[in-house]
Parts: structure tokens; sequence; C-alpha cells
């Protein structure tokens, strides 16, 4: 069962950072990094809950699961801001930044997510 799961939360997850970078890339076009990567996140965030609670997990879309994803999320998205900011700040090209950013810091929201919506 802990396979399936796995397997489902990668599933989840590499369309979560699909649609995040997809919609960095078109915005960062237009706007800020800041902006496109924080308008990103947002878009990847809910889809990312809807698929999290009904798909990888089959968890109930309730309060306290809701507070506790979006808790792990503000604290994932810091980290992300914080990292894509540095990583441009020595030079990285603004396209390719939110690469070593993900490799980061989707390791540790796997983490944080995986042991709210098992208490919750």
């Amino acid at each position: 069962m802990i396979k399936l799961e796995l397997i489902r939360f990668c599933i989840v997850g590499v369309i979560a950072v699909s649609v995040q970078y997809g919609v960095y890339y078109l915005v960062q076009l237009l706007a800020s990094h800041n902006v496109a990567y924080t308008i990103g996140y947002l878009v990847s965030f809910t889809i990312n809950y809807i698929l999290t609670t009904s798909f990888t997990f089959k968890a109930s879309k309730n309060f306290n699961n809701g507070i506790g994803f979006t808790a792990c999320h503000i604290i994932n998205f810091l980290l992300q801001i914080g990292l894509l900011n540095f990583f441009i700040y020595i030079d990285m090209n603004k396209v390719i930044a939110p690469l070593p950013v993900f490799a980061i810091c989707v390791p540790t929201n796997v983490l944080l997510v995986k042991w709210v919506m098992k208490k919750f």
C-alpha cells in the first residue's frame, strides 16, 4: 500500500511542479520573477491540494488538513522564493533558476505534507 501511495505522490508532485514551472515561465515574460513565481506557486498549490487529498492520500478535504497543508506550503514557498532569489542573485538564468529550487524544496515538502495528511 505504501508503494502505491508513493507512486501517487510522485505523480501529483510531477503535475504540481510542471504546472508551477509552466505558469512561472509564461508569467516571467511579462512580470518580475518574484510575481511570476508567486502566481505559479498559488496555481500549483490549489491543484496540489485537490490532488493530494483526493488521489494521493484519499483523505477528506477538511479544515484541519487544509490548514496543515497551507502551513507546510507557506514554509515551502518561503524557502523556494528565497532560494530562487539567491540563484538569480548569483547570476543563474531566471528560466533555469527554479530547477535547483525544486530539487532542494520538493523533498522537504514531501515530508511535511505526508506528516500533515497522516496526522489530520
